[in-house]
């Protein structure tokens, strides 16, 4: 009978997600992973298996944590244009105080090639399409509430919003402007 296990496997995920978020999945190495976890790597790699597969469950983790906010910011009842507003400006706040620049990991992995085998790109569709569909629904209500447009399909707005939402992150990684990254949400929302 092995050892009983002295940690904590969301823990670790947590810690893994930190490091690959920061350095993303080619550049993070197992002693990355160890120093950071406080494991060794033969702990490390009997509880996940390899580097990937620990990699596919920070991205998982991801999903319930990080991304899964923005769901609920969306779910919150109130004004439309300024539900979707309060996320934009919610993540440049959040992307311009984090002084790693790290953006958004399901994005950050999306990009980076190595990252891109097994379960990840699945998990990656799955919170691209969730967040789809959640803004989807938003704009939906919006327009039957008379608070927006109605000349384009819901699903299509959505699209574009998604679109200039998931730009903004990557500008947030390299700019300190914060009044151009606002005045890109003000475009986004005048189009709505």
């Amino acid at each position: 009978m092995g050892r009983p296990r002295e940690f904590s496997d969301t823990a670790v995920v947590d810690a893994a997600m930190d490091v690959f978020w920061e350095k993303g999945y080619e550049a993070t190495t197992t002693q990355d992973l160890c120093a950071r976890t406080g494991l060794g790597r033969g702990s490390l790699y009997n509880a996940f298996g390899s580097k990937h597969r620990l990699y596919e469950e920070s991205v998982r983790r991801y999903a319930e944590t990080w991304a899964a906010r923005q769901l609920e910011l969306l779910a919150q009842p109130g004004d439309t244009r300024e539900r979707l507003r309060q996320l934009m400006i919610g993540v440049i706040d959040t992307d311009l105080a984090d002084p790693g620049r790290r953006g958004c990991l399901a994005l950050n992995a999306a990009i980076d090639v190595s990252g891109r085998d097994g379960e990840v790109p699945a998990l990656v569709r799955k919170q691209f399409r969730d967040f789809e569909q959640a803004v989807t629904d938003v704009i939906a209500a919006g327009q039957r509430a008379g608070e927006l447009r109605t000349d384009r399909p819901a699903r299509q707005v959505a699209r574009t919003f998604q679109s200039t939402y998931y730009g903004l992150r990557t500008l947030a990684k390299v700019t300190d402007d914060r009044a151009a990254l606002l005045d890109v949400v003000e475009g986004a929302l005048a189009a709505l």
